[in-house]
């Protein structure tokens, strides 16, 4: 299951001021990093039986530090408080931009999240049913941090949601904090650390629903 917490920061200085600070560049673990570019396409069908079923589908396009390549990603159920949260997620690295139902579920990683669930999100779906939704691009420069006794992945996203005219746009300022391994009470520190030190807020809106409710006129 994947486990994160959102930090949402009112502009590019205030969430890239994180990384300079003394709490963060003690943990951090990878002081020299460079961004690379995601491009992400959202899947579902016409009547949105995906999100119905408390789904999400992706195809993300990652260019930089000398790759290329897509990454197909599936999450479901779960939810999130405080900016802290929880979905199964499964994820696919391929060369091609496409979207196979079957070659998806048949090449998850036997380690992750049960497939059953995947079985579930996809119930009389066919490849033909999806069709992209809507999309965002942005940066993401990721450190890698030790906080107690967990590793923790600090994402910086940087980018922007427009609409499908250009007429509307939100601006993406995030920090993700994701648990790869460890105590979920060590992520929660390190988010009332942050929030403490900086000018910052939970988020418990994702990017997907994010450019969905501009995609519908919601925001």
């Amino acid at each position: 299951m994947e486990t994160e917490v959102k930090l949402a920061f009112k502009n590019k200085d205030s969430l890239f001021k994180v990384a300079k600070t003394d709490s963060f560049l003690k943990a951090c673990d990878n002081a020299d990093v460079s961004p690379v570019f995601l491009e992400n396409s959202y899947l579902d069908t016409n009547d949105m039986t995906l999100l119905s079923r408390g789904g999400a589908a992706r195809i993300r396009h990652v260019s930089g530090n000398d790759a290329e390549f897509y990454e197909l990603t599936v999450k479901y159920g779960g939810g999130a408080d405080n900016g802290l949260h929880k979905r199964y997620e499964w994820n696919v690295k391929t060369s091609e931009n496409k979207f196979s139902i079957k070659e998806f579920i048949n090449n998850v990683p036997s380690d992750r999240d049960p497939v059953e669930y995947l079985n579930e999100v996809f119930e009389n779906i066919e490849d033909d049913d999806l069709r992209v939704i809507c999309s965002n691009s942005f940066y993401r420069t990721l450190y890698k941090l030790e906080y107690g006794n967990s590793v923790i992945e600090a994402c910086f996203d940087s980018g922007l949601i427009k609409s499908s005219d250009g007429s509307k746009t939100d601006e993406i300022c995030e920090l993700e904090l994701e648990l790869v391994t460890g105590d979920v009470n060590d992520l929660n520190a390190l988010r009332d650390l942050i929030t403490g030190e900086n000018d910052c807020v939970p988020l418990d809106k994702s990017k997907y629903m994010r450019t969905l409710a501009m995609v519908n006129g919601d925001m």
